[in-house]
């Protein structure tokens, strides 16, 4: 009888792999709706649902600069109905900012793909009178660290990348963190704080909008999204240089051929011209190629995790 159950549930495996998905895929994005993650995933859920025949249902869970809703991922069933699609932060760089951080990226979770690559933008608040980087540092300078710089949590790629920014700069801020961009971009719309760096998919709408100041963006050279941002280089600040690279992944367990069809999946919505243009408005890079797929990704985490663990300890960063 044993063996006979054995057999069984050794056989209903690969049928449930076979009828993947037979119900809604969940997404979780491990910040707070309204933030740059938030909005890539959710233009590729849509182009994933049409690829599976089903929906795939975004779900935020912010917190702990996206450690939180990764976490939830891991500990979830390995079956294809729960994945995370996050960043940078939560995929790499908090192996070396959270000593406890509960799980490790390179070993506990499926890869399935890159959803895309953004360039970093620094923008003020419109009500501060800020119009260019070099008065932005002005009232860094003249502040003394009471200038303050929104993020979307600690180790989140904004906060990260206001780290480095005043590193790079010699300059001091306070550090207002968030549970997610969403909320930060709310406060810098008010005059609350005043500035932030995220992705060009949140400051490409805010500065057209003219609800913020977008003052340079770490790109080689202007973006036609943003024909009249400087780069950092031409604002005087070349050795700023940062993209955020976002990815969706499984719990580790996840059956091979249940990754394999979430792989297609992400491939159709990446090739979707409705997807492609969309992004391209936003100055998204989309993979192509053999950047696609699980094993580029598995490298890319593996040599970021140790990228960003030299440059934080050097940087001096901490998660307070």
């Amino acid at each position: 009888m044993a063996a006979l159950g054995l057999a069984a549930a050794t056989a209903a495996a690969p049928a449930a792999a076979q009828d993947f998905p037979a119900r809604a895929v969940t997404m979780v994005v491990p910040y707070a709706p309204g933030g740059s993650t938030d909005v890539l995933g959710r233009i590729l859920a849509r182009g994933m649902g049409k690829a599976l025949g089903q929906t795939v249902v975004v779900e935020n869970q912010g917190g702990a600069g996206g450690s939180i809703g990764t976490q939830r991922v891991v500990r979830a069933n390995a079956d294809g109905y729960t994945l995370v699609f996050g960043n940078t932060g939560p995929l790499a760089a908090n192996v070396a900012l959270y000593p406890s951080l509960g799980y490790d990226p390179r070993s506990d979770l499926a890869p399935i793909g890159l959803g895309a690559s953004n360039p970093m933008v620094i923008a003020a608040s419109n009500r501060s009178g800020v119009r260019t980087l070099d008065a932005l540092l002005g009232r860094l300078r003249s502040l003394k660290g009471e200038a303050t710089f929104g993020n979307a949590g600690a180790g989140s790629t904004s906060h990260l990348a206001a780290a480095l920014f005043l590193q790079i700069t010699g300059t001091q801020a306070t550090a207002v963190g968030y549970r997610g961009v969403g909320p930060a971009m709310t406060d810098l719309t008010a005059g609350v704080i005043d500035a932030l760096i995220d992705q060009t998919l949140t400051m490409i709408p805010a500065h057209r909008g003219q609800q913020v100041v977008a003052l340079a963006v770490a790109t080689p050279q202007r973006l036609p999204q943003l024909p009249d941002v400087p780069t950092f280089a031409e604002a005087g600040v070349g050795q700023f240089n940062m993209a955020v690279w976002n990815a969706l992944l499984a719990p580790a367990a996840t059956p091979a051929p249940v990754v394999a069809r979430l792989v297609r999946a992400l491939d159709a919505a990446l090739d979707d011209a409705e997807v492609r243009a969309r992004l391209g408005e936003l100055a998204a890079v989309l993979p192509e190629g053999e950047a696609r797929g699980p094993e580029p990704l598995r490298q890319l985490i593996a040599s970021e995790v140790e990228r960003w663990g030299v440059t934080i300890r050097e940087a001096g960063i901490r998660v307070e």
